[in-house]
This record gives structure tokens, C-alpha cells and sequence, in this order.
């Protein structure tokens, strides 16, 4: 008897506008395997017994997305280093019947960076602009890859202050007006607000009073080239768009679930970015 193909999926609420379905459906036709991955919609209240049937109904294990990352942290067996430091999963997979969740996201944001800008671990301090969940996944791979003077600046500096508290040492918390003194001497800045998203102008901080050797990063990847993107490319400062990091946080997960470790190619970044362009 065959076996059965290799099932995996992304869940959340909504799901349509993810590009992962095409991300892993390149790989698997890249690799010739017999598998799938789908997207799936399920509401919060449902998220709980989606879970419980996941092995039932042959998925080796898939993607969360939100609004489910904090509730699949809560509900999976067990859980790896990052999703600990991080507070959340994006990732599903079962070892000997069990549940694990892990989170690649921060793997993802350092790996786009180890592409696009080599050596940026040790360019200095770092801004990051926003005390979300994207924010908790970035400041775990500065820490994770040396950055002694990480920098959160928030609206709310209560919040920014949770995330210096729960990521100690290292870790400042900055209300927005501390902006401009924190970029003089910031080797890279690094936004993960929702602002400068498809149709927002507004400018997160203001690269021109970056230093010279400064790396600029927007995890936004809609639109491709941001405002503050632009911005620091017009001060000839090196940047690194968001696209990267969703691209490489699939790969842990694609390695678990079908056995392979796909590559991010140049022809994989222009089928999404091909995907990015508003349909007429």
C-alpha cells in the first residue's frame, strides 16, 4: 500500500491573504514530494479541537499564524528555546505522537539579515521600533546573536518596558520621543510596527540621523520598499527589506514536516514578489 502523501498546513483568522501556500507549494515541487500544504481558516473558539484531530486527520504538522500563536503556545505538548523566549508559536510538528510548537520567526529575521547584510550582528546598538510579537521574535535573535545594547522604542512605554523586563540584560525601553538621540549612534535600526504598510506615509524614525554604517530593516514586505526604507535609501544607507524573513522563517518548518531543507533562491523571491503586485 502507497504511502499517504505528506500533509501540512497555515491556520489562522483570516487566512487568504497568506503567501505560504505558494511558498511551500514551489518547494514541494521543487523537491518532487508528495505532499500539500493549505491554508486553513479556523476561528478562534475552534482552534482548540483543530488542534486535538491535527494527527487524526494526517497533517505531520503546519503554520499558526494570528491570531492562534499565543493560544498554540499555551496548548502544544512541548515547546523548543524560541517559542519559550518568544511567547509564542508559528510552528507545529509531532516527535513519537507529541506536539511539539516551536518559533521560527526570529530565524527568519537573522537569517534575511545574514543574506542582505553580512557581518550585522557586530555593526552596534540596535532600534527596534515596537514591543509586539514580531518585536519579542526580533529582540531574541539580537540576543541570540550577540547585540549587547538592543534599543525598544514604543508608543506605549509600558510595553516596551514588559519586553526589557522579560529579555533582561541589554535591553533598554524608550517612550517615542527618545527616537532621535537613539538612532546617533545605532548600527541598525529595525521596524516592526505595522507602519508604512501598503497606503501608510508615516515615517517610524528618521534614518537621516542614523551614522553612516547604519543597516536599515522594515519586516513589513507590503509594499516591498517602505517610507522608512526609502528614506534611508536615499541616504545611500544599506537596507533589507521584510520579504526575506518571511521567506527563510518557512524553512524549519518545511525540513520538519517533508523531510528536505529548502533553499531560498532568487527565483523563490520573485514568485512571491510577482504575487506582492496589486492584481488589476
Amino acid at each position: 500500500m502507497a504511502e499517504a502523501s505528506k500533509k501540512a498546513f497555515v491556520t489562522g483568522h483570516p487566512i487568504r491573504h497568506s503567501r505560504s501556500p505558494k511558498i511551500h507549494g514551489h518547494w514541494l515541487a521543487k523537491h518532487g514530494i508528495d505532499g500539500s500544504y493549505q491554508a486553513i481558516d479556523v476561528a478562534p473558539q475552534d482552534f482548540a479541537e483543530f488542534l486535538a484531530t491535527l494527527q487524526a486527520n494526517g497533517y505531520r504538522g503546519g503554520n499558526v499564524t494570528i491570531p492562534h500563536k499565543e493560544t498554540a503556545f499555551a496548548l502544544v505538548d512541548r515547546r523548543d528555546e524560541a517559542a519559550e523566549e518568544i511567547g509564542a508559536v508559528n510552528t507545529l510538528w509531532f516527535e513519537d505522537g507529541t506536539l511539539w510548537g516551536g518559533n521560527t520567526d526570529g530565524h527568519g529575521f537573522a537569517a534575511n539579515l545574514d543574506d542582505h547584510a553580512p557581518g550585522w550582528a557586530s555593526n552596534g546598538p540596535a532600534v527596534v521600533l515596537g514591543a509586539g510579537g514580531a518585536s519579542r521574535a526580533v529582540i531574541h535573535a539580537l540576543k541570540e546573536r550577540g547585540v549587547a545594547d538592543i534599543r525598544i522604542v514604543n508608543r506605549t512605554l509600558a510595553r516596551a518596558q514588559e519586553l526589557r523586563d522579560r529579555f533582561g540584560a541589554g535591553v533598554s525601553a524608550h517612550g517615542m520621543a527618545a527616537t532621535n538621540e537613539l538612532l546617533a549612534d545605532a548600527g541598525l535600526l529595525v521596524n516592526t510596527t505595522a507602519l508604512g504598510m501598503q497606503g501608510d506615509e508615516t515615517l517610524t524614525a528618521n534614518p537621516a540621523l542614523l551614522p553612516d554604517h547604519a543597516i536599515v530593516n522594515d519586516i513589513v514586505y507590503v509594499p516591498l520598499e517602505t517610507p522608512l526604507l526609502a528614506a534611508a535609501r536615499a541616504r545611500k544607507l544599506k537596507t533589507v527589506d521584510g520579504l526575506g524573513m518571511l521567506l527563510n522563517q518557512a524553512v524549519p518548518g518545511f525540513e520538519r514536516w517533508f523531510g528536505v531543507r529548502p533553499q531560498v533562491t532568487a527565483e523563490l523571491r520573485a514568485l512571491i514578489v510577482a504575487d506582492l503586485v496589486p492584481k488589476l
